[in-house]
């Protein structure tokens, strides 16, 4: 299992490869609204300094837990560069992309 932060970052340094491919192209695609769909499951230590924690099943996990032990959630993720702009991306296509 993952931390849903962990998660995230991953997504982050993923749209950043894509921006630093993009520069320079002639077309690029303004990235939008992100949509991320995740089963989690939350872990509240006890103690004084408690914490709660989201775990990220990844696929083909551990199918042993239960529907119920897990929740599905979805963020909405509205990317920004750190001047507030919109960031554009681009990549090159992979064999077999149409």
């Amino acid at each position: 299992m993952l931390e849903l932060a962990q998660v995230i970052q991953e997504l982050r340094l993923e749209l950043q490869t894509a921006i630093a491919s993009g520069a320079g192209e002639a077309l690029q695609f303004e990235l939008g609204a992100i949509d991320l769909e995740v089963a989690v499951a939350v872990e509240k230590s006890g103690g004084p300094n408690a914490k709660v924690r989201f775990y990220v099943f990844e696929l083909g996990g551990d199918a042993s837990l239960s529907k119920s032990s897990t929740q599905r959630i979805r963020l909405t993720l509205q990317p920004r560069l750190a001047g507030g702009k919109s960031p554009m991306v681009s990549g090159r296509s992979t064999p077999g992309e149409d």
